[in-house]
């Protein structure tokens, strides 16, 4: 039997053969079809001369029946920005109904009862459904790194006779069955130039072709028959190669150019996917969870109604902060959401102080609006921006002589940045577990004896940006913006530049060219070992940073390696630059 077999067959568990028209339409083909089918299906002893199923096929269909559905809620859905800060996608409520209890609802209906949801960001949010609907919970704990795939080899032992369900699915009417004949991945009728595949005249899911639109994939499959070992076999040979750590379970289903399984099509109006602010929006303008404080924020900022608030995307997570863009009257303008444990890192109404005094000297990107409780910040987005090539020559003078005019500004603030005793600060957010590293003390020690010599050499304070890496220099045409004064005080200049040298990962030969450009080749031996001094011990202090970040969850690869390396080399080349002195 063919796929066309099968649907008319499992039409038939419900319709009568005497009914031709009614039969053709439930099932999806033409009466020529059916005629067809109907003469293969009485052939083989499933349909009896009478158009009836037999008792083969009701056993054929009981061999093939769903017994279980698997829900993947893992995800932190980074596109949905700012909802997903407060709600795990799976619950965003249309018409006062969370997605995956819809779903959960609908499964039940044709009696599916054994439900596995594989959860991960935010997944405390998930417990009630325990009691409510009887479901299980399973944890992934690699959502934050890994796509889907990885969440669906969480549940291999359960993929016969089961559904796989994406939780961020709105189904109009239900698509579940009490019968499935056999194993299918749905899309929809809609076009989708993004698509990976497309349905051909066997409705078979081949790949998209270069250049060419194919249909919009859902997500939703019925897994069944020899295929359900074909695909166990295929998640563990992709989740062994962390080259696919980034693929959606979808994968999993493909067998050189085309899926293994069946097209199941459906209405383009049939099943919506939800995965940004603005198509939950266009679903179901009432929804509470659009009342979100970071909208609210944009709306009274700029006297707008949510709706005028358009082009709504997440840009890339930042080392502290989550960021999202959107357009407003016209114009494009970034968010900025502080990020975990910033509370912790971060004075804002420190930082809401600098941009008062820095907000019409053309240093930084233009502030529409800065909240000093929360830290949200907007932001107007530079035109065409860039960020510094820490390998570009003609960008480091630029940068230099940008960092060199700010500082002879000498501007004030009523605050500092204590370099020593944010060091001792962030180690004490490591609430009494030990560095990661076996010799920190001694590195540590080492570090802290260079204080006298800073303090002797540096005689003069003002404003710092502190945070003067190369990812904040922004280029806009022939402007040059200096962004993101979280950590900016009073301190001495000269830290601005050794906290550039260690973000770029520089080698002493680019820490000295860098020094030498800053000070216009005329920079004083002494000023060079105390800015070495800095690369230590800011190097040692972001490292510090790091341990606390990575108990959070965030990872820095070479990054924090190469931090405290700097803190370890530059700690010794300091203290013999001042013996040689």
């Amino acid at each position: 039997m063919n796929k066309q077999d099968f649907d008319i067959l499992n039409a038939l568990f419900s319709a009568s053969y005497e009914n031709q028209r009614l039969l053709a339409e439930q099932a999806g083909y033409s009466l020529g079809a059916v005629n067809r089918s109907v003469r293969v299906l009485t052939e083989q002893g499933y349909l009896s001369k009478a158009g009836q199923p037999t008792e083969r096929a009701y056993e054929y269909a009981l061999q093939y029946a769903p017994k279980r559905a698997i829900i993947l809620a893992a995800g932190f859905a980074a596109r949905m920005v700012p909802i997903n800060l407060e709600t795990p996608k799976a619950l965003l409520e249309v018409n006062g109904e969370p997605l995956i209890e819809r779903q959960i609802k609908q499964l039940n209906a044709v009696g599916i009862k054994e439900i596995y949801v594989v959860v991960g960001y935010l997944k405390e949010q998930f417990d009630y459904l325990i009691d409510e609907y009887g479901v299980k919970l399973v944890v992934s704990n690699s959502y934050a790194t890994k796509n889907n795939l990885h969440s669906l080899r969480k549940v291999l032992k359960h993929l016969k006779n089961a559904y796989i369900i994406p939780c961020d699915l709105w189904c109009r009417d239900n698509p579940f069955r009490t019968r499935e004949l056999y194993s299918w991945y749905m899309v929809s009728q809609k076009q989708d130039a993004d698509s990976a595949v497309r349905v051909n005249r066997k409705q078979e899911l081949v790949l998209t072709e270069p250049g060419k639109i194919g249909n919009t994939m859902l997500g939703i499959a019925y897994l069944t028959g020899e295929q359900v070992d074909y695909i166990k076999a295929n998640v563990e040979r992709l989740c062994a190669d962390h080259r696919h750590d980034g693929d959606f379970w979808e994968s999993a289903l493909f067998e050189r150019d085309r899926m293994i399984v069946n097209a199941k099509v459906v209405r383009a109006d049939a099943v919506i996917e939800i995965n940004t602010y603005e198509q939950l929006r266009d679903l179901d303008g009432n929804s509470d969870q659009l009342q979100n404080d970071a909208i609210s924020a944009i709306k009274n900022t700029f006297s707008v109604d949510s709706d005028e608030i358009t082009n709504i995307q997440v840009m890339k997570k930042g080392m502290t902060n989550r960021s999202f863009h959107f357009t407003c009257k016209g114009r494009d303008y970034i968010m900025r959401i502080p990020g975990e444990g910033t509370d912790q890192l971060i004075n804002r109404r420190n930082e809401a102080a600098v941009y008062e005094t820095i907000r019409d000297l053309h240093l930084c990107d233009d502030l529409a609006y800065i909240d000093p409780e929360t830290g949200y910040k907007i932001t107007a987005m530079l035109p065409d921006a860039r960020v510094c090539d820490p390998e570009n020559e003609s960008d480091l003078i630029a940068c230099m002589t940008k960092l060199r005019q700010f500082h002879a500004m000498k501007l004030t603030v009523p605050h500092s940045f204590d370099i020593f005793g944010q060091l001792e600060f962030y180690e004490t957010l490591w609430n009494g577990a030990p560095s990661a590293y076996r010799d920190y003390k001694k590195v540590k020690e080492r570090c802290l004896s260079l204080r006298a010599y800073i303090e002797e050499q540096a005689t003069e304070q003002s404003l710092t940006h502190i945070d003067a890496v190369p990812d904040n220099f922004l280029f806009s045409g022939d402007d040059l913006r200096l962004i993101d004064w979280e950590y900016a005080g009073m301190q001495d200049p000269h830290v601005d530049i050794a906290m550039f040298c260690i973000y770029a990962l520089y080698d002493r030969e680019q820490i000295d060219h860098l020094i030498d450009l800053y000070f216009e080749n005329a920079c004083p031996k002494q000023t060079r070992i105390k800015i070495y001094c800095y690369i230590a011990v800011c190097g040692l202090l972001w490292s510090n940073w790091c341990e606390y970040k990575v108990a959070l969850g965030v990872e820095f690869g070479e990054y924090s390696l190469r931090q405290y390396r700097y803190a370890k080399d530059y700690s010794r080349l300091a203290l013999a630059e001042m013996e040689e002195i």
